[in-house]
């Protein structure tokens, strides 16, 4: 069987970017649940099943549960489009 992925829309944040940090981001930021890593360098991000870590240009994803994730660059282009609001 086939499937297609549901449309959804999601927020995220290119790590390298000199961007102000979105609500979301800075509130996972503050409460710990993001957080500097020198080794690996890059972030570190605490989900239910461990602490996955995101390279200095990876994207972090806030999903539709409110969730956080690494996402690397070309997944990323590849996955997602950029939505007018």
């Amino acid at each position: 069987m086939k499937y297609r992925k549901k449309p959804v829309v999601i927020e995220a944040y290119k790590i390298d970017s000199l961007d102000v940090l979105p609500e979301w981001l800075s509130i996972a930021v503050m409460d710990g649940t993001v957080f500097e890593s020198i080794i690996p360098q890059g972030y570190g991000i605490k989900t239910l099943e461990g602490t996955i870590y995101a390279n200095p240009d990876d994207y972090i994803i806030q999903g539709v549960q409110g969730e956080l994730y690494p996402c690397k660059p070309d997944i990323f282009l590849e996955t997602y489009e950029k939505v007018e609001v």
